[in-house]
């Protein structure tokens, strides 16, 4: 019953901010929520703050003793959901597949798909040296593995 009420505390404040997507949400044995959030246009303080008021006003400390940590996803996490590769478009991914790991720049997003490009450098198909390819792939949210934005100094 505890959960259910958290979730749907939290699926309240999320019809109220439409800009702020769950990436993941516990709840241990001991009433420990965590919650883990992530914004079309990122996360501030505040934005944690309006969800730990949304579910930390709306329940009893008298009935349920409980802690709650509400975090946005960080520069380093993974990304997890198709929203959070569509507001990454335009920035280098690391992209892990089964097979291989990749450095490209995020093209475009589906609900099913994203479209990578990169340059590598290949040997020349006649004689010696190397050229630049430029190369394209479109892999299914399936077939990644991991994939976090590679943040640049």
């Amino acid at each position: 019953m505890f959960n259910t009420t958290v979730k749907n505390l939290l699926n309240e404040a999320a019809e109220e901010r439409t800009d702020l997507f769950l990436i993941d949400l516990t709840i241990g044995g001991d009433n420990a929520i965590n919650i883990i959030i992530d914004g079309d246009t990122g996360v501030t303080v505040e934005d944690c703050m309006f969800v730990s008021r949304a579910i930390e006003n709306n329940l009893d400390r008298e009935e349920v003793d409980f802690s709650l940590e509400v975090a946005s996803a960080g520069a380093a996490a993974p990304l997890t959901l198709p929203r959070q590769f569509k507001k990454n478009i335009g920035r280098t991914l690391e992209v892990k597949t089964q097979t291989e790991t990749i450095e490209a720049d995020l093209i475009d997003a589906t609900q099913e798909s994203v479209n990578l490009e990169w340059k590598v450098r290949e040997a020349k198909p006649v004689g010696k040296g190397k050229v630049t390819v430029q190369k394209k792939a479109t892999i299914a949210y399936s077939d990644i593995v991991e994939a976090k934005v590679m943040i640049k100094f």
